[in-house]
């Protein structure tokens, strides 16, 4: 058998694990304020979004104010937007939402205020200051535009600012010769205060593929940084140069194929480069990467991903034709560290080579609780190790979420480029865990340059998947119609659970009845981004309930208009912000050939409830504590359990610390807040790097628990266990250690 073969099947035989597996530690995410957005809809109507969070309870309902006027009737429990209709527009007015809780109002949100006479219009305007542009050494001319864009709660605030890539007229694909302008790239808040600009300088060359800019909070500080590919001459943004100033390796042929290559962390506030290591894998020799004059060496992929479970690394990667190189990297404690590299040519691994993208996506395929890194024909597990290669090659689109809720785990969808590699499979659907195709369709030997996916049509469970081959089919691989949505991208939009199409400016609704695509959504006065792929700024839930904003550029560059949908929706789920698997997809959507973001759960017609969100929130202010909340210190305690306050970042007076053995906290009279099944939170640190196991006993029942690392001992995470209660307020909980130390507790919560 050949070596892929063995390959797919080794894969083939190993357990399917469910995506959604209950975790043992939680996610670090944004702790995002409400994202109030309010448009004028009308003479006098308003439509007014906001956010639900991640760890909101499940009863919490909402009360919307207009300055300190409540403009609903009973508080609002079932979605996440109105429409206000007794707006006097022609006066300033700020509206806040209020969350109630078990019938109690609580503190109002940070507000949005429309200002007097605002215009009819569904979209903020976030001016923009556009670069000056310049001249090539070979005399030729260039301007700026808007480019690709991602966010970022950049000043810890709550709110996203925008990180902004400009692109100068004369960016080149890597396959081009000829000079480029510089890159750069701005931050602004909403309002369209730019904090700062970074210009990459004249050693990184401008093109899709050069420069992909990974924003997240990379450590956790509540404020988010920025990372990219960097080099001599590049001018952090507060004016400082990075090497030297006066360096110039462009060749005659404007391509960058010698000098040092650096990865650059920089400061989300004031753009200042806080760390610069040497770029991996390093260029080497240009002709090892398949061409000698300088298109596949510098084919460069990044993502943000949770390689530990818990925290956010940057993985930054070179090649995808031929030899294919991963780097991941952390930002931790003011240092940045490797935390692994993958190479094809490394022993053991040839089998990835020419298995890439043209951009990444990232996801936890295997059940573990971590993330891993999704290349395109190819997966690295979250440990930098190989998870498969399927041999099928290089692509232009893939798409990867849970697209057969019948299955087990994730899906993906991809189409492929080459016919000697893909076969009879121009267009896949394969196990995302795997890699093993479950079916697919010939690409008659052809490049297949795009493909979609999405529910489009509630007559067939789960979602649907097409391309340029074949036409629609349902997730089984039966064909629905040879028409298809567009291809491009996709955006949920309207008020059903169906995705729509995005292409260039225009947002679509498919029409499953007749076959064809009806206009939603045609805004004037903007224009899309790179070229024939036609992809918004950036598409993602950043404002407002749970669908999507879409950030296009005024089509004269002077400013981003950030477009909400306006129509009201009966049905609400937390901000896709806070699953994981979604937030890392809007970093990494400015990757080359941009892809729309998907999350780790099936979003559609029919749907099973939106799972719970393992996540913990870091930085800023910390949310009140929910109903059903139970502090540590309100225990009652034993063997030498203490009630200490050492540690910051815990909630209350004080935190439970054990000791090695014989130590229990015991909760009495806890609420069974309705009885039945629960998934008790218990909110703890444990600063060592190992796991600490433990006992649960819930009303006489032992449950034995893990509490994984968190990293520091003032880093407090959040574990959820599922238990049963009583329907009553005399359940009891007790916590101890079984010969071993267990993590600090700082409360538990009944939901």
């Amino acid at each position: 058998m050949k070596l892929k073969q063995l390959i797919v099947l080794a894969v083939a035989l190993a357990p399917l694990v469910p995506a959604t597996a209950l975790r043992a530690a939680p996610y670090q995410m944004e702790n995002l304020g409400r994202g109030v957005v309010a448009v004028r809809t009308g003479s006098s109507s308003v439509y007014v979004g906001w956010r639900l969070l991640g760890l909101d309870p499940s009863g919490i309902a909402f009360n919307v104010y207009r300055g300190s006027t409540k403009i609903n009737g009973s508080p609002i429990a079932s979605s996440t937007n109105l429409v206000d209709t007794g707006a006097n527009l022609g006066v300033a007015n700020t509206y806040t939402v209020r969350p109630v809780i078990n019938g109690v109002e609580q503190a109002a949100s940070a507000g949005y205020t429309l200002p007097a006479n605002a215009p009819t219009r569904q979209y903020l305007n976030v001016p923009l200051q556009i670069p000056a542009g310049g001249t090539t050494p070979d005399g030729v001319n260039f301007t700026y535009s808007a480019g690709d864009a991602s966010v970022g709660d950049l000043d810890g605030d709550g709110e996203y600012e925008i990180v902004l890539k400009w692109d100068p007229s004369n960016a080149k694909d890597n396959s081009q010769s000829g000079y480029t302008g510089n890159v750069i790239i701005d931050a602004y808040k909403l309002n369209g205060t730019r904090l700062w600009r970074i210009n990459l300088g004249r050693n990184i060359r401008a093109g899709a593929h050069y420069t992909q800019f990974m924003v997240y909070d990379f450590d956790g500080d509540g404020k988010a940084e920025m990372m990219c590919k960097t080099a001599d001459g590049t001018t952090d943004g507060t004016g400082v140069v990075i090497g030297s100033s006066s360096a110039d390796y462009r060749n005659s042929s404007g391509y960058v194929l010698s000098g040092p290559e650096f990865l650059t962390v920089f400061n989300g506030q004031t753009g200042k480069a806080m760390a610069t290591a040497n770029y991996t894998p390093a260029r080497g020799s240009v002709g090892s990467w398949g061409d000698t004059y300088g298109n596949r060496v510098d084919r460069f992929t990044a993502c943000v991903a949770y390689l530990d479970g818990t925290r956010p690394s940057a993985v930054f990667g070179r090649g995808y034709y031929t030899r294919l190189v991963r780097s991941a990297w952390d930002w931790r404690n003011g240092a940045l560290t490797q935390r692994w590299i993958f190479d094809s040519n490394n022993s053991g691994n040839g089998a990835y080579a020419g298995q890439g993208n043209h951009q990444l996506t990232v996801g936890d395929v295997d059940g573990d609780g971590k993330q891993e890194v999704v290349n395109g024909s190819s997966a690295i597990d979250d440990n930098g190790t190989g998870l498969y290669a399927n041999g099928l090659g290089h692509g232009d689109a893939m798409h990867m979420s849970v697209f057969d809720p019948s299955r087990s785990g994730q899906e993906v969808w991809q189409c492929h480029e080459d016919p000697g590699s893909y076969g009879s499979k121009g267009e896949e659907f394969r196990d995302g865990k795997t890699g093993v195709p479950i079916w697919g369709y010939t690409g008659s030997g052809g490049d297949i340059g795009r493909c979609a996916a999405g529910d489009v049509d509630p007559n067939y469970p789960g979602a649907e998947v097409w391309g340029p081959r074949g036409g629609l089919f349902t997730n089984k691989g039966v064909i629905i119609s040879s028409s298809t949505p567009p291809v491009n991208f996709m955006v949920w939009w309207d008020a059903d659970l169906l995705r729509e199409g995005l292409d260039g400016t225009t947002i679509s609704k498919w029409n499953y009845t007749n076959k064809v695509n009806s206009t939603l959504f045609a805004p004037s006065g903007v224009s899309s981004i790179n070229s024939t792929k036609a992809n918004p700024c950036l598409s993602a839930d950043i404002l407002g309930d749970w669908r999507e904003e879409v950030i296009w550029r005024a089509s004269d560059n002077s400013a981003l208009r950030i477009y909400t949908t306006t129509i009201v929706a009966s049905n609400r789920f937390y901000t896709l912000m806070h699953d994981a698997q979604y937030r890392v997809a809007i970093a990494w959507q400015n990757c080359a050939y941009n892809q729309p973001p998907w999350p780790s759960f099936f979003l559609g017609n029919g749907m099973a409830a939106q799972p719970a969100a393992s996540i913990t929130y870091v930085g800023g202010t910390q949310p009140p504590p929910p109903s059903g909340t139970y502090q540590g210190e309100s225990a009652t305690i034993a063997g030498g359990v203490t009630v200490d306050s050492n540690n910051a970042g815990f909630n209350g007076t004080g935190f439970l610390n054990f000791p090695l053995s014989g130590g229990t906290a015991t909760f009495t009279n806890v609420d069974g807040n309705g009885g039945g099944s629960k998934s008790l939170a218990i909110r703890y640190a444990n600063g060592t790097t190992s796991s600490r196991t433990g006992n649960l006993v819930v009303n006489g029942t032992s449950v034995p628990i893990t509490f994984a690392p968190t990293g520091s001992w003032t880093t407090w995470l959040t574990m959820n266990v599922n238990i049963t209660l009583n329907n009553t307020a005399t359940n009891t909980i007790q916590l101890g250690s079984t010969g071993a130390d267990l993590g600090n507790i700082d409360q538990i919560t009944v939901p």
